[in-house]
């Protein structure tokens, strides 16, 4: 197995390294050059860097926000509205952090952070992938109930943190197969040690399409109906009169506020643009096998690289979209007569 494609923190997943062809097949090309490896180092380094500055402008700007409303008399549950978002700029700064042993994993041939860093380090994409959708799906529903039933949510506020802890609970029992089965090996021809899952095909095909729904295919299908219906009535809201329903004083489905339903879509669709193609090149070589037996190698692990600073881009971007969704929002929850 060529060096390179020692398992990384994304490159775990991929069962590419069973799919090598021997090093004496013409249709397989030489691994990337070091400058290659130097350029992707580079750059991933600086994804960190920018990645993590702005999650932890993020979170400074929620405590300081919080704690202003603290001191203007604002209950409890007024500051945990804000606990989703910052959920999720804690999965980023999770995931930003495993980028300096990616660099390393790059750099060195073999694995050099132990068998607990193994087991930890490579779980921590499973565990932050999941604990943000799963994060964002509860805000899409969140919204919705908002929307289609704004009586009900006055405590929707003091729930916000059931919902997060129930998210990250559901992303670690996904993981912790992972986490298990990980382990080291002794590489060939020198290569050192190795973090690899000790599992065969057939279980890792299993393993991985289970990820797959939980991850991009089940939530995607439930933020997707919620944003449909919300559309629907926001077009309600637009086209049908306030005494159509006849009920003056009764409390009817509110007009969805744009800004905050695009912020969260605006989320999740970045989610997807940056997870999904990681995904599909997980699941090919599971699925189509021999698509990627006569892939040279250097191509292999150029796929890899990009995809892995798209995913990281992700966490980059993100930071935006989370400071406008910490701006100043009014109570929901009460209708008014």
């Amino acid at each position: 197995m060529d060096p390179s494609l020692a398992p990384t923190a994304l490159y775990t997943l991929t069962p590419i390294q069973n799919l090598s062809a021997p090093s004496s097949s013409p249709s397989i090309s030489p691994s990337p050059s070091f400058a290659s490896t130097a350029l992707f180092c580079s750059l991933l380094s600086l994804l960190s860097l920018l990645g993590i500055t702005g999650n932890l402008y993020t979170l400074v700007l929620l405590l300081r926000r919080s704690r202003v409303r603290r001191r203007r008399g604002a209950g409890l549950a007024c500051c945990l509205t804000r606990i989703p978002v910052l959920s999720l700029a804690l999965a980023d700064l999770l995931y930003l952090f495993t980028a300096p042993f990616i660099v390393y994993d790059s750099l060195a041939s073999g694995w050099a952070f132990g068998e607990l860093g193994c087991r930890l380090l490579l779980s921590l994409d499973l565990l932050t992938m999941h604990a943000s959708i799963f994060t964002l799906t509860a805000m899409s529903m969140d919204r919705y109930r908002a929307v289609a039933h704004p009586l009900r949510t006055s405590s929707s506020s003091s729930s916000n943190l059931l919902r997060v802890t129930l998210a990250w609970g559901l992303a670690v029992a996904l993981s912790l197969p992972m986490m298990i089965t990980l382990h080291l090996e002794d590489g060939e021809d020198g290569e050192g040690q190795l973090c690899v899952p000790a599992w065969d095909e057939q279980s890792s095909k299993a393993y991985l399409s289970v990820l797959f729904c939980t991850s991009i295919l089940a939530p995607g299908l439930a933020i997707g109906g919620l944003y449909a219906t919300l559309g629907r009535l926001y077009w309600v809201s637009q086209t049908q009169p306030a005494w159509a329903n006849g009920t003056g004083a009764a409390c009817t489905p509110r007009a969805p506020k744009p800004k905050v339903l695009l912020l969260i879509l605006g989320i999740v669709l970045a989610f997807w643009a940056c997870f999904l193609p990681f995904w599909i090149w997980q699941l090919l070589p599971l699925y189509q096998p021999d698509m990627l037996r006569t892939l040279p190698v250097g191509t292999q692990v150029t796929v890899n690289r990009i995809l892995t600073g798209l995913t990281y881009g992700n966490s980059c971007v993100n930071p935006f979209f989370y400071t406008l969704l910490t701006g100043k929002r009014k109570p929901i929850g009460r209708c008014s007569h």
